[in-house]
């Protein structure tokens, strides 16, 4: 194996903040726009995995613009890509041949989208980037962080990136570079949903002591062009129901941008039982629905990808801060889930932990705990949102996500929005992980998916051609199993071995012999989306996802 410790060449910077997302570019913004106020120098560097900004972003995406109205408050007049107001919305409940709107004018005020936008998230944040180099950050994509660096104190110092030319074998190859050690007085975390440094530094400072465990969506998204007398520019379509069963979250979105195109999703909890349940399979049988298929009909799929969402919400909130760093956006979790948005959130947060260590820059520290932030969450907008609908993934859970658990929701929702913060509920919590919701195969049937058409839907692995999905493929594979036996002899038995399921990618199969017989479990790395729902669902927890070479992944050109 290559050497743990390679001499590496190292660069000092006041922050180093690993993710170009919304959280971690707007925290980068807003520490340039601070040491320029306050007549102070600050570098900052911004690294990244995908192979440019935006590339690994995926969101639906709804925009509630109030996090970027804090941050660059003239972003109307600076050309960012946002130019398609929400104009009408509709909610629906789907049945396997039709459906049943649900009266817009009776849901909570928090659901609504009045002043929203329908945007790309991925070109949101390809202009955030430009704006942060404009202002002198250092952003450098291809760059996987794939190691914490620490001081003898404990307190995290900084990141290793860019370390390439390991080969399957795991001994460097010709050209093998050992990577870069970033040097920070502080390390924001912004690597989004269940980030592998974050994890690490979740376990290490046991950030989760005081919260419920963190519960998680997967999201299915393609990008459609329809036919233009389809088209309704600016219109916003979420349905709950079918295909999906009353005890398994999740429905869909539609939302329309102004160019004929649509962006077309399905979220699925990931607490679900039934380790026969296939999301992709449920996102491409939504599809047959009439309704669907019929606004289908003569358009054409330009994009596929896949996320996991975060959506333990208040409860499941982490400690935020560490010595010689915070946790931010996604990485932390602050998805407000029945509003199905989280990006306004994820840059306030960076903005906040900005500010927090702005000022302990000026005042000369470095490596301790950004109190400061801390003590700005909870007294902000977004905690105080996260409360408001803190009980509606609770009750879901409890109650079902047809009539019972989404009248219950609702109703909570009113009264926190009354009178804020209040629940005749109180404070439900979040018992389980998503992995120990999985029940033995034997408790469930298996399900049937219909075969892929083609036209309007599609196998999984035509689809991920669709993302733009590369690796270099001489690398260790970066998906670890902790027990390489443990796939076979125990999920196989035990779960039918869902990881063949719940990956949106086709990276996991199980391989037997002519006869069906000497089971083999087989991990196509090269076509993983970076979901990292194998991480959250495997029910044995037995799959740990790292970073490949950085560039490595999909290269999402508008998600």
């Amino acid at each position: 194996m290559v050497n743990e410790t390679p001499e590496r060449e190292s660069m000092n910077f006041d922050i180093v903040i690993v993710g170009a997302g919304p959280a971690g570019l707007s925290a980068a913004i807003r520490l340039k726009q601070l040491a320029g106020e306050k007549g102070n120098d600050v570098n900052v560097v911004v690294v990244e995995k995908g192979s440019e900004v935006g590339a690994h972003i995926l969101s639906g995406a709804v925009l509630d613009p109030s996090g970027l109205d804090q941050l660059l408050p003239d972003w109307r007049q600076m050309g960012a890509p946002i130019e398609t107001p929400v104009v009408s919305e509709s909610f629906k409940l789907m049945g396997a041949s039709g459906s049943a709107p649900l009266p817009v004018f009776a849901m909570p005020p928090m659901i609504k989208n009045h002043g929203c936008y329908i945007v790309s998230m991925g070109n949101v944040c390809r202009w955030l980037a430009e704006q942060a180099e404009g202002l002198g950050v250092d952003i450098y994509p291809g760059m996987a962080a794939s190691q914490l660096l620490f001081r003898d104190d404990g307190s995290v110092r900084g990141v290793v990136v860019g370390e390439m030319g390991i080969g399957k074998d795991g001994q460097p190859k010709d050209g093998y570079e050992p990577g870069m050690e970033l040097i920070g007085k502080y390390v924001l975390i912004a690597e989004g949903v269940r980030g592998s440094l974050a994890q690490q530094l979740i376990t290490k400072y046991d950030l989760e002591a005081q919260s419920d465990p963190q519960k998680y969506g997967i999201g299915l998204k393609e990008i459609w062009e329809i036919t233009p007398e389809k088209s309704r520019p600016g219109h916003v379509q979420h349905t709950f129901g079918w295909p999906l069963e009353d005890d398994t979250g999740g429905g869909s979105f539609c939302y329309h941008y102004n160019d004929n195109t649509i962006a077309l999703g399905f979220v699925v909890h990931l607490n679900y039982k039934n380790p026969y349940l296939y999301p992709y399979g449920e996102f491409q049988k939504f599809k047959t629905h009439p309704e669907v298929a019929a606004l289908l009909k003569g358009g054409k799929r330009l994009a596929y990808g896949s996320r996991a969402i975060t959506e333990g919400g208040y409860q499941s909130v982490p400690k935020l801060i560490f010595p010689g760093g915070a946790l931010i956006g996604c990485s932390a979790g602050f998805v407000n889930v029945p509003r199905i948005k989280g990006n306004h959130n994820a840059m306030l947060t960076g903005m906040m932990a900005a500010e927090a260590a702005i000022e302990a820059i000026i005042a000369g520290r470095e490596g301790d705990e950004l109190t400061a932030y801390a003590s700005a969450y909870d007294a902000s907008s977004v905690k105080a949102e996260l409360k408001k609908s803190r009980n509606a993934k609770p009750l879901w859970t409890k109650f079902g996500t047809l009539i019972g658990g989404i009248a219950l929701s609702g109703l909570d929702l009113w009264t926190n929005s009354i009178v804020p913060g209040f629940s005749l509920f109180g404070t439900l919590h979040h018992d389980k992980t998503d992995a120990q919701a999985t029940e033995p195969a034997e408790k469930h049937e298996a399900i049937d998916y219909p075969k892929a058409d083609g036209v309007v839907t599609f196998d999984r692995l035509t689809n991920v051609a669709f993302s733009a999905t590369n690796h270099e493929e001489d690398q260790p594979v970066h998906l670890k199993l902790k027990d390489p036996s443990i796939p076979i002899d125990v999920n196989l038995p035990v779960y039918a071995e869902p990881a063949q399921r719940f990956c949106p990618a086709g990276v996991y199969e199980v391989i037997t012999d002519d006869g069906g017989a000497n089971p083999k479990f087989q991990i196509n790395a090269q076509n993983c989306v970076h979901c990292k729902t194998c991480d959250i669902k495997d029910p044995s927890q037995n799959i740990v996802w790292t970073t490949p070479e950085g560039g490595g992944g999909p290269n999402y050109p508008n998600m």
